[in-house]
């Protein structure tokens, strides 16, 4: 059984909403979880410092472990669930550029199913459809890109 997604998971959300919400907090060590947008399956933990937005790519590996993506050379991390993960990165010098300090949550429940393609929604009149967002494949993630503001930081 799939453990509970964290409430700082937002799902299939867009390098500018992810910016947007970060900014709104305004506080160093704000952070977020959002799918990532150039790679399938993978995730992004998002970071906001002296109001610039971090990225680490995390991975859920076939045990269903989770594991932040790291430079070559340092030993991978697995944690059981995504709060475990969390939970360690709240302590400083964990190899973040900074520790995480303040959940952005979302707003919403989200009924999302990683990893099961698209299942048709029911709709009524009290549960509205909800928006949903399809990331164009020729679309690039800010991640890969080279003029970004924006930087992807692995941790030492």
């Amino acid at each position: 059984m799939a453990s509970a997604l964290p409430e700082c998971y937002h799902g299939p959300l867009s390098k500018a909403e992810c910016e947007e919400l970060l900014a709104k907090k305004n506080k160093d060590g704000a952070y977020l979880i959002r799918d990532s947008e150039t790679i399938q399956g993978a995730m992004c933990l998002c970071v906001l410092k002296r109001r610039v937005v971090h990225t680490y790519r995390l991975f859920q590996t076939h045990s269903g472990n989770y594991t932040l993506m790291t430079a070559s050379g340092v030993n991978e991390t697995t944690f059981k669930t995504l709060e475990d993960l969390i939970r360690n990165y709240k302590r400083k010098n964990q190899g973040l550029v900074i520790h995480l300090r303040h959940a952005v949550k979302r707003k919403t429940d989200l009924l999302i199913q990683r990893g099961v393609p698209n299942v048709p929604e029911r709709r009524s009149a009290s549960h509205p459809p909800q928006r949903k967002m399809v990331a164009d494949e020729d679309q690039h993630d800010y991640e890969n890109l080279a003029d970004s503001e924006y930087v992807e930081v692995l941790p030492d």
